[in-house]
């Protein structure tokens, strides 16, 4: 028996579509479940602020989707992505409640080591103005970083596979600098960088450095020797080599790099910024946890992982459209 493909569902006229969205009308039925679990089942120990928002919120959702449920014709020709979200949609508010439950309401999850998702409504209403500075500053110092690492480690790698000669003096010192975590490196960094904000930007770049490195020069390496032949006999001088034809045929392997590296730095930057310096994302995770207050470190620790999937997503956004003949060869 053959299947028909979820592409091949949506080619489909829509008089043959069904007249509603099941999964749609389960969704809002979940969040009207956890909108009624927020406002009507009493919290255990202390009244938590903006459960009512909270509610009022997942009530609008709920509302929101029974909507396009009804309406599911009109809009599943043009809008394929939410009929497959279905099911997270289903999913995540049977986590928060599960979440609202252990923690504000039933109390098994002990106070104050673990907050409702109302307490982080709270942080961010109340002390914006600091976590969003952190955000800045982590944002800017973390591409101050990655930036000089991935144009220091493309000339680098570049150079390593293109000239054998640079390549026999550089590999050595990329084995045995490369693998060392840049963490390692904190103390001799803070002695000879002026500044601490110096000294995080070279160990971020650091990071960034030698995945971007080893596989630009994996990339120059693996072109095929008969490509460089072709461009000699048609004119192509080594400038032209390097420009027109190894960079490019390199250009699949130096983002796969830049992703590594991008992840890599984002430990670094915590790190960095844990010990040297006075804002950002990392102090302020330290400065929470020093204090007690675990909802705003909750709250930094979702913003930090809202920029890393946000800045990755930007990077793999540039991929595809840099490029196209290869865009979902690797995905996010």
């Amino acid at each position: 028996m053959q299947m028909s493909s979820p592409e091949a569902v949506f080619d489909r006229p829509a008089r043959l579509l069904p007249p509603l969205w099941a999964q749609g009308v389960i969704a809002a039925g979940a969040w009207l479940a956890s909108a009624a679990i927020t406002q009507y089942w009493p919290d255990g120990s202390r009244l938590w602020p903006y459960s009512q928002l909270w509610a009022e919120c997942h009530a609008g959702i709920a509302l929101l989707l029974l909507i396009l449920s009804l309406t599911f014709r009109q809009w599943s020709l043009h809008l394929p992505r939410l009929k497959y979200a279905g099911a997270w949609l289903i999913a995540l508010p049977v986590l928060l409640s599960a979440w609202q439950l252990l923690t504000a309401k039933l109390l098994i999850l002990p106070v104050p080591f673990f907050a409702p998702p109302q307490a982080l409504i709270q942080v961010f209403h109340d002390d914006w103005p600091r976590l969003f500075d952190s955000l800045y500053h982590s944002l800017s110092l973390l591409l101050s970083g990655v930036v000089l690492g991935t144009l220091a480690g493309f000339i680098a790698g570049l150079a390593i596979g293109w000239s054998p000669r640079v390549g026999y003096w550089m590999h050595p010192l990329l084995r045995i600098l490369g693998p060392l975590p840049a963490t390692a490196l904190l103390p001799l960094c803070f002695f000879l960088f002026p500044t601490s904000h110096d000294a995080s930007v070279f160990l971020i770049a650091l990071a960034t450095w030698f995945p971007v490195t080893v596989l630009t020069w994996s990339g120059v390496a693996a072109i095929d020797t008969s490509w460089y032949d072709v461009a000699r006999t048609l004119g192509g001088n080594s400038r032209f080599l390097i420009l027109r034809v190894a960079i490019p045929a390199a250009l699949p392997s130096v983002f796969v790099g830049l992703f590594m590296g991008l992840g890599a730095s984002f430990s670094v930057l915590i790190v960095a910024e844990m010990v040297g310096v006075k804002s950002g994302i990392g102090f302020y995770l330290q400065w929470a946890q020093g204090w007690a207050a675990y909802p705003n470190m909750y709250a930094a620790l979702l913003l930090m992982a809202l920029l890393c999937s946000g800045l990755i997503s930007l990077l793999f956004l540039v991929r595809n459209r840099v490029l196209r003949w290869q865009k979902g060869t690797m995905k996010w």
